[in-house]
C-alpha cells in the first residue's frame, strides 16, 4: 500500500488564498462547528452572526470572538461588510432565507439540504443566477481532499467502467423526546437530513438517477426514520443507499468498477481514508491535513472564496443543477415513502 500511487490532491490549501467576510444566519450546532473550524484552520473571517434571539446571537459571537451580533436576520443581510451569508437554520427555513440573502445581493452558502423540495431549489437557483450572485449548497463532504483524489482515480480509469456503488448513512436518535428530525412541521425525517449524504454519494458515483425504488419505515410522528433505496443510472450503473435514524450504521461507502474498487474504511461523510483494490494490489489513501469529523467543514469555505475571486457564480464541483437533481431524488424517496 502506498500513497504515491495516488494522484496528488488539487484542493487549494486552507490558508494563503482569497478570503471572504462571512455572516452566519442562525447560530445552531452546525453553525458552531462551522465557525470553530473556519476560524481555527483558515484565513476566512466571520464578521457577524444573526439570530431571532439577541441573547443567543451575542453568546455565539462572544464564544467565537465575532465582532457583530444582530437580533434579526434582516440586519445582517443589510450589512455592507458581509460578503457571503452562511445559512445554518433548520432546513424548512432554507428556501425563504436563501431568497432573502440573494435579494440583498449577498453570495450565499446554504446548509444542506439546499431546500425541502426540488421546486424550492429550482426557484433559489433561478433567482441567484438572475441576480448574478454566487449560490451553492453546503455539500462539504464533496470538498474534502479525499473526493478530489477519488474523482481523479476514477477519471484515470483505475476502476474501469463504474457499475455499482453503495452508501450507508445513519445515526440513531432518541425518538421519545423533542427533536426537529421527528417533527413533520419542520420537514423532519432521515431523507432530508443525514440521507442527503448517501444520495449525494450515489449521484457522485453513478450520475443522475434514472429510476429509484424505495422501501422504508416511518416514525410514530409520521416522518421517515429509515429507508433503503436502489437507484439505477445510465449504462447499467446501480447504487444502493441505506439511511436511518433508528440505528447507527457503519457510515461506509464504496464504488466498484470492472477493473477495481474504492472503499472507505471509515465514515465517508467526514475526512476519511479509502482503499483502492485494482490490478491485484491494494492502495491506501489517508488524510494528511490533520482535520477530523466536522473540522472538515473548513474546506468548502476556501474553495468558495477562490471561486468567487475567479468570478464564478456557482461551484464547479457541486453545481446548482447537481443540487436540483439531488433534491429530485429526495422528493422521489419521500413520495415512495408517502411523506407529504
Amino acid at each position: 500500500m502506498t500513497m504515491t500511487w495516488f494522484p496528488p490532491s488539487r484542493v487549494k490549501p486552507l490558508r494563503g488564498g482569497p478570503t471572504l467576510s462571512w455572516g452566519i444566519l442562525a447560530p445552531g450546532q452546525i453553525a458552531d462547528d462551522f465557525a470553530a473550524t473556519v476560524l481555527a484552520n483558515t484565513d476566512q473571517t466571520i464578521h457577524a452572526v444573526a439570530s431571532r434571539s439577541a441573547q443567543r446571537s451575542r453568546r455565539f459571537a462572544d464564544r467565537h470572538h465575532i465582532d457583530l451580533a444582530y437580533e434579526g436576520y434582516e440586519y445582517l443581510l443589510a450589512d455592507p461588510d458581509v460578503d457571503i451569508v452562511y445559512i445554518a437554520a433548520p432546513h424548512a427555513q432554507h428556501h425563504q432565507l436563501a431568497l432573502a440573502a440573494v435579494d440583498a445581493g449577498k453570495h450565499v452558502l446554504v446548509e444542506k439540504p439546499f431546500a425541502v423540495s426540488a421546486d424550492q431549489a429550482t426557484e433559489v437557483a433561478a433567482v441567484a443566477r438572475a441576480r448574478g450572485v454566487f449560490a451553492t449548497e453546503a455539500m462539504w463532504t464533496r470538498y474534502l481532499p479525499q473526493f478530489d483524489v477519488l474523482e481523479q482515480v476514477i477519471s484515470r480509469g483505475d476502476l474501469g467502467i463504474i457499475r455499482l456503488a453503495t452508501a450507508d448513512v445513519g445515526w440513531g436518535i432518541d425518538q421519545t423526546g423533542q427533536n426537529r428530525l421527528l417533527d413533520p412541521e419542520q420537514a423532519g425525517g432521515v431523507s432530508l437530513d443525514m440521507g442527503v449524504y448517501g444520495y449525494w454519494f450515489a449521484q457522485f458515483a453513478i450520475g443522475v438517477p434514472r429510476e429509484i425504488k424505495v422501501l422504508g419505515s416511518l416514525s410514530a410522528t409520521g416522518v421517515d426514520e429509515q429507508a433503503v433505496a436502489v437507484i439505477a443510472g445510465d449504462e447499467g450503473r446501480h447504487a444502493s443507499v441505506t439511511t436511518s435514524f433508528a440505528v447507527t450504521n457503519t457510515g461506509s461507502a464504496s464504488i466498484v468498477g470492472t477493473s477495481g474498487s474504492a472503499t472507505f474504511t471509515q465514515p465517508f461523510v467526514f475526512p476519511a481514508p479509502f482503499v483502492v483494490r485494482a490490478g491485484g494490489n491494494e492502495h491506501l489513501w489517508e488524510e494528511s491535513d490533520g482535520l477530523s469529523l466536522r473540522e472538515g467543514l473548513a474546506w468548502q469555505t476556501t474553495a468558495i472564496a477562490q471561486y468567487i475571486h475567479d468570478g464564478l457564480t456557482e461551484s464547479p464541483i457541486h453545481t446548482l443543477d447537481d443540487t436540483i437533481s439531488l433534491m429530485r431524488t429526495i422528493d422521489e424517496v419521500r413520495r415512495q415513502l408517502q411523506i407529504s
